[in-house]
């Protein structure tokens, strides 16, 4: 049975158009890849029935998949509201990641306190390559702290993430994944069919493709 939350979290996405398909006009990504999609679950935080839902998701992702942290970290920038949000849900420090460090005063890469030794779960909005991800776990690793996870609303599920994450021996439990996205797409009819299969193909590879 497909996950309750997954298709719940893709419907609102696609209803606030958190995630815009569009197969005949491509969007051009930060990396240079056209996309016949685009995310950007910020969105989600101006509809608070969505966002309060995706806190709650959340929590129970990482009490499920994780068990309660010492410590809730977020990803910059993205992810920082949904984690602080997470954080005060389960009552506990929150501290976030920065690309890279600050270039001036303490030069900090993560904000906030944490301390060696403590348990950390790490929220992330989106994960496509999953590149960025992975320097936020790595950076809690060399500031001691063991990293239990991460969990994020949306994943494209490109292998070059999954071999990352594995890599990494970081585990990564997303709420919805563009497989469900997709279905709850063509269920609502926000595709054609033809559409759909051009959607398919693009998640094969991405950086070659073109429209």
């Amino acid at each position: 049975m497909e996950d309750e939350v997954a298709l719940k979290v893709a419907e609102f996405l696609l209803q606030i158009k958190a995630v815009k398909l569009q197969p005949s006009q491509p969007f051009t990504w930060a990396s240079g890849w056209k996309s016949p999609i685009y995310c950007d679950n910020r969105i989600t935080l101006s509809h608070p029935e969505i966002r309060n839902y995706i806190c709650r998701s959340l929590v129970k992702k990482i009490e499920q998949e994780f068990g309660i942290p010492d410590v809730v970290a977020a990803v910059a920038t993205a992810a920082i509201a949904q984690g602080a949000l997470v954080s005060e849900a389960l009552k506990l420090p929150f501290v976030y990641v920065r690309p890279k460090a600050k270039d001036h005063g303490m030069e900090n890469l993560i904000e906030g306190e944490v301390k060696a030794g403590q348990s950390v779960v790490v929220i992330e909005d989106l994960v496509s390559t999953g590149q960025s991800s992975i320097k936020a776990v790595q950076a809690l690793r060399d500031a001691g702290c063991i990293v239990k996870g991460m969990v994020c609303i949306f994943t494209y599920g490109f292998k070059t993430a999954e071999d990352s994450f594995e890599a990494a021996d970081c585990k990564l439990a997303p709420l919805c994944s563009y497989d469900t996205l997709l279905k709850k797409a063509a269920e609502k009819n926000y595709v054609k069919e033809s559409e759909l299969e051009v959607l398919k193909e693009w998640r094969i590879n991405p950086a070659g493709w073109k429209r």
